[in-house]
């Protein structure tokens, strides 16, 4: 498109920051190479150069060919834009789904994958709100506090990944989930006051549906089993289970029944220690009331 009869300035590598494929996801990679081998091969097929191709989707002939040759993410724009200069009929359309799972972070993707299988899920956070349960401005705010500081592309690739975790609250039938979280970070008013409300009331609305519970660890009471970081149970309906703990077994995810008794033993020394599903919904509205 052109304004007042400029030409349109095309988009260049320099302006999206944060789309390179990481190396080290084996998965990522070969999802991309196929998909820019796919673009290249039907450019090719409709006799289309790749400087040509590049002004009719808005981007610069160098992005086209990293594209194309696997070293760089499309974004679901280049992909929509692709599909209709190149009539795929929806061909390319349909890959932004894979795509889209490439920009999470390796981690965060065998996580959501794990959490998306599980029948049961329990969680203890002792710095921040649990990301299961963060809205989308409070994971921003914690996301952009990092130093060094990530690139803004980056920050919201981070939250984007975040979020979609939280689709097993969507699962049908759901699974039994358990938070608890410590007091502390309930009243760090990250990203300010009005985030930090809306924070709350998210809180209450997932503590208030029938397959979650949710209790807060008083900062007033004795040292318990956490204190040494964060602890995630998943138990999957085949009878397996997995976990890992910030403060045992070097925070790699565990399987071996040994080590998972432990971890129970740990989260269920907490959660007898904190207070009731009740008390803690109670608690949490008795701070929305102190401002």
């Amino acid at each position: 498109m052109s304004v007042d009869g400029e030409a349109e300035r095309l988009i260049t590598e320099a302006d999206e920051p944060g789309w390179e494929v990481d190396p080290d996801d084996e998965w990522g990679v070969a999802v991309v190479t196929t998909v820019g081998r796919q673009l290249k091969l039907r450019r090719e097929a409709v006799g289309m150069r790749a400087g040509e191709f590049g002004k009719a989707v808005g981007y610069g002939e160098d992005l086209v060919y990293k594209i194309e040759g696997g070293k760089r993410i499309p974004r679901p724009e280049y992909l929509d834009r692709a599909d209709e200069v190149l009539g795929a009929g929806g061909l390319i359309r349909a890959m932004k789904e894979d795509v889209e799972k490439v920009r999470y972070p390796k981690k965060v993707r065998a996580l959501a994958e794990m959490e998306a299988k599980a029948a049961e899920i329990g969680v203890y956070e002792c710095n921040i709100i649990a990301g299961l349960l963060q809205t989308p401005d409070h994971a921003r705010a914690v996301i952009k506090a990092a130093q060094p500081p990530y690139s803004l592309d980056d920050v919201e690739r981070m939250v984007a990944a975040r979020l979609a975790r939280q689709s097993v609250f969507d699962r049908d039938p759901a699974p039994s989930i358990h938070f608890v979280l410590e007091e502390a970070p309930l009243r760090r008013q990250v990203g300010g006051t009005m985030v930090w409300r809306r924070q709350l009331d998210r809180l209450l609305e997932v503590g208030r549906l029938h397959y979650v519970t949710l209790q807060v660890m008083p900062t007033n009471t004795e040292a318990h089993p956490g204190l040494d970081g964060r602890i995630e149970l998943l138990k999957f309906p085949d009878g397996t289970a997995a976990g890992r703990s910030d403060g045992a077994f070097n925070g790699r995810p565990i399987t071996d029944p040994k080590h998972l008794r432990i971890l129970e033993l740990r989260y269920g020394t907490i959660r007898a220690q904190a207070l009731s599903s009740r008390e803690s919904l109670a608690f949490i509205e008795q701070l929305l009331g102190e401002t």
